[in-house]
């Protein structure tokens, strides 16, 4: 029977599948990230790992696995895991796409909104018993109709995100290496450079993944681009960002403002930042909801499974050897 290591209690339906298949398995006992010793202290004599994005799958950790023959990301990101060196011993890596797709579109619109209404702000103001009365000036936020929205990603999440938003009747703009028909002929989306959505857009969202050329893809040059009012919103992947110019920009009021579901160098979060007044800050709560959350462990399970009995995962990665 295939021995299996999770590095993190997973969602009911994930775990019970694999009960089913397996009473050979180790769960991480500790609710926190593993590090990457203590994952090649327990990863030694197992066949499957079934890890999360926190988890730093390096070449050390892999080299440890002797047995490993699949690791199942519980994410659809999987920057975590060096897939290239995996490949090159035979170890079959997978994801979790397209189960959360909708709820992270859905956050991404709630914390855009929090940016724009100032809900966090409000919400603060009134449990401090400072409401006193309706008021012309009190809060006053932005708009959504009419303005220009930009897309910096069109992938499943940024399209789905900008159909979501067909009833605030704005305008929109995307940014990504392939024409989307999809939007441009359901809200008549356009395809622009990146420089010409950062000049034009009024409120700006990131569904880009993290790769080389994404680092940092936001940083001084394109700041000054942006209309002075624009609100920033990223739900991707916290290095996209140049965090120390964010800064900057909404201190300076180079921008209006901004919203993060995620951190350059998460968990950790600027002091600077935290401070803030005009940006909101969530904990990575993109894909949290218990209907994701359970699909994923449920597709994270099914891959594990297919790649320990020799089937070919329905979520593979693979990466051409350039080693």
């Amino acid at each position: 029977m295939p021995r299996v290591f999770i590095s993190r209690k997973i969602p009911g339906i994930g775990m019970q599948n694999l009960r089913k298949f397996t009473d050979d398995f180790l769960v991480f006992p500790y609710d926190r990230p593993i590090t990457e010793n203590e994952l090649i202290e327990n990863i030694g004599d197992v066949e499957g790992l079934l890890c999360l994005l926190t988890d730093p799958i390096t070449r050390k950790v892999i080299g440890a696995g002797k047995r490993l023959k699949i690791i199942a990301n519980y994410a659809v990101g999987y920057e975590n895991i060096d897939v290239e060196y995996a490949n090159k011993r035979g170890i079959l890596v997978t994801n979790t796409p397209g189960v959360l797709t909708d709820t992270t579109a859905e956050l991404t619109w709630a914390l855009l909104l929090a940016c724009v209404r100032r809900i966090v702000e409000a919400d603060r103001f009134t449990r401090e018993k400072r409401f006193n009365g309706w008021c012309p000036t009190l809060l006053l936020g932005s708009e959504l109709y009419g303005k220009t929205l930009g897309i910096v990603g069109a992938g499943s999440i940024g399209t789905a995100f900008a159909l979501k938003g067909k009833g605030f009747g704005m305008r929109v703009l995307y940014h990504d290496y392939y024409k989307n028909e999809v939007l441009e002929n359901k809200i008549s989306a356009k395809m622009v450079g990146l420089e010409e959505l950062l000049k034009k857009s009024d409120f700006i969202s990131l569904h880009i993944p993290l790769t080389e050329k994404t680092y940092h893809l936001i940083g001084e040059r394109e700041f000054a681009l942006m209309k002075p009012f624009a609100y920033l919103i990223n739900t991707s992947r916290g290095a996209v960002i140049d965090e120390k110019e964010l800064i900057q920009a909404l201190k300076a009021d180079r921008i209006k403002g901004a919203g993060l579901d995620v951190y350059e160098n998460e968990p950790r979060i600027p002091e600077e930042l935290i401070e803030l007044p005009n940006v909101v800050l969530l904990p990575h709560i993109g894909s949290a909801t218990y209907e994701a959350r359970n699909k994923m462990a449920e597709t994270a399970a099914e891959n594990l499974i297919a790649g320990l009995t020799d089937k070919t995962p329905p979520n593979l990665i693979s990466i051409p050897n350039t080693l």
